[in-house]
């Protein structure tokens, strides 16, 4: 192995400091996604080395404590002492075991990994909740969500018992340490002579986030080994209660156990992001303002809220959507060069990206929401029939959006962005329009077939489809096979399911591993936190204030046309309406 530039051999750096290998080295089998590849194991060499150098990684908890101890501050992790004989073990629980989240995303994609031989070779899973259960009752209720969708090397059911008898339960109140302490005695027998790593993933509401953190971190944490806590969105609904419920949580954790997570982030499109940008010199130069005209980010889903109106309406589509997964994939487009794959250079960039960024105006937004429609004999219910939301509602249910980056790279480009629900298709795509050619000698030809449209009217536009169907594709204009001079708009692409064969990880499951890894890179930061609400925040309660109506528009349609006048503001055209994408091949 190549030295890493640090003045030492990694290899030899594991064998002589077994406390380090142990405490962040997790004993991976082969996985066959080949998330655990040389690259990765490289980048942890180098963390590692950060850590010998005098800068460690804080991994672990703090039990019976109503603050971070100052050991944190320092710069040291609490309970860091020699790992116990027998190496070390992962115990993964799932608070709110019995929501619908954990049963149709976090149970599966655990089976996945474990399925995959991504997961620990000693792990244990518990399911926490109010709910009284047996261990068998619980196993019984995952197994209806389990799935045999991966390649079958080996047989799918008995991989699946294998997974479920790792799976066992625990019931008690969210706000109870007794509960949580049981859990602790629980897990304790499970861990008996391994180093102990504890994750605790909280699929529960983000009002009750406070009390579980509290009692899990003081009787449940691990003595020894590293405690984290996933925590899911939304995190907050403004910039005042995002920080509330910040500060509350680094009262009993330090900010390296909190993992924010945005499960966009996990795609494998929004992954791809950066690679597509800084591996290719196709794309390296022209990702500025002297090329790019302007850049889009959609997300539409083809059905509305479908009974849960009540909880919906306490958000609105812009913080459901806009403020946190159309962001953070619009921060990963647009931010500089780090310095290094590390999570740290790449969540410094996204963060300057954000402080950069214009606080959004009232006449920058447009606001929507569906209403009732029949179509062909099928009547489709309005935003305000569903019974769970609140008479005269003026919540939103499509929001389209313009934001500006006030930085050298990004200065006067329009970044559009639209969210919707009972719009006319499903899609999540970044579309990026290209500039028009100087001087393009074929201005006055008409692309085939479409006499009404102007090729030079017609820039390049790349788009990368985020869902369904992922896939990138250029357009270009291309000359029509013949002996005259006839042109028209093609597609250069890369359609995922026709180029890889293989079956693409649900995004929970990358996310997932890289918690159990400590890879942070895909999760959000509390700055990176603080500075998105910080331009959402104002248009939100000047909304809210004014009780702005929302222009309605109906079931299964385009969308409020609002939000085609706020893109002519700005001599823009929606990529996703043009006649040439009906956004399938």
């Amino acid at each position: 192995m190549a030295a890493t530039g640090l003045g030492f051999h990694p290899a030899a750096f594991f064998s002589a400091h077994p406390r380090e290998a142990g405490a962040k080295q997790l004993p991976f089998r082969h996985c066959s996604h080949h998330r655990i590849n040389v690259a990765r194991t490289r980048r942890a060499c180098l963390l590692r080395a950060k850590s010998f150098n005098g800068h460690p990684q804080i991994g672990a908890s703090f039990s019976n404590s109503n603050a971070v101890p100052a050991e944190v501050l320092d710069g040291r992790a609490a309970g860091d002492g020699p790992p116990e004989q027998g190496g070390s073990t992962v115990s993964i629980t799932v608070v709110g075991a019995s929501g619908d989240l954990a049963k149709k995303k976090i149970f599966p994609a655990l089976f996945a990994l474990f399925y995959e031989d991504c997961l620990p070779e000693h792990f244990t899973v518990f399911g926490y909740a109010r709910s009284k259960m047996s261990d068998e009752e619980l196993r019984n209720m995952i197994s209806m969500t389990l799935t045999c969708r991966i390649d079958k090397r080996e047989n799918c059911g008995d991989k699946m018992e294998q997974f479920l008898q790792r799976c066992f339960y625990q019931s008690g109140q969210y706000n109870s340490e007794d509960g949580f302490a049981e859990l602790d005695r629980k897990l304790k027998e499970k861990e008996a002579g391994k180093l102990p790593n504890r994750l605790f993933y909280l699929s529960i509401p983000p009002n009750i986030f406070v009390d579980v953190v509290r009692s899990a971190s003081r009787t449940a944490s691990s003595s020894s080994g590293w405690t984290r806590f996933i925590v899911e969105k939304p995190f907050g609904r403004d910039s005042e209660s995002s920080g509330v419920l910040t500060r509350s949580l680094k009262m009993y954790l330090a900010e390296e156990q909190i993992f924010r997570i945005d499960h966009y982030l996990g795609k494998e499109l929004v992954e791809n992001l950066s690679v597509l940008r800084f591996s290719n010199l196709v794309f390296e130069p022209l990702w500025s303002r002297n090329y790019i005209r302007n850049v889009q980010l959609i997300f539409s889903e083809d059905f509305g809220t479908e009974g849960r109106g009540g909880y919906f309406d306490n958000y609105g589509i812009i913080r459901d959507i806009m403020q946190n997964h159309l962001l953070q994939i619009l921060a990963l487009f647009a931010m500089e060069t780090p310095v290094s794959l590390d999570a740290e250079d790449i969540r410094n960039e996204k963060v300057k990206v954000l402080r950069s960024m214009r606080q959004l105006k009232l006449e920058d937004v447009v606001v929507g929401q569906y209403k009732g429609h029949i179509r062909a004999g099928k009547s489709f219910p309005g935003y305000a029939d569903d019974p769970t939301v609140p008479k005269g509602s003026v919540t939103p249910t499509f929001a389209a959006a313009a934001l500006f980056i006030d930085n050298a790279r990004w200065d006067g480009v329009p970044f559009l962005m639209k969210a919707g629900k009972a719009l006319h298709t499903r899609r999540a795509e970044i579309r990026v329009q290209f500039r028009r050619v100087p001087g393009n000698l074929y201005r006055r030809r008409r692309a085939a077939g479409a006499a009404d449209l102007d090729v030079d009217a017609a820039t390049n536009e790349l788009v990368l489809r985020v869902q369904p169907d992922e896939a990138i594709y250029l357009k270009i204009n291309n000359k029509v096979p013949g002996l005259g001079m006839r042109l028209d708009r093609s597609d250069l692409n890369l359609l995922y399911s026709e180029r890889y064969r293989r079956e693409i990880p649900d995004a929970y499951e990358r996310l997932l591993l890289d918690a159990i890894e400590g890879e942070r890179r895909l999760f959000i930061r509390s700055d990176e936190l603080d500075a998105a609400w910080a331009i959402f925040t104002p248009v939100l309660r000047e909304l809210e204030e004014k009780r702005v109506a929302p222009e309605l528009y109906p079931y299964g349609s385009r969308g409020p046309v609002g939000a085609h006048y706020l893109a002519a503001n700005y001599n823009v055209r929606w990529g996703d309406i043009t006649s040439d994408d009906d956004g399938s091949f």
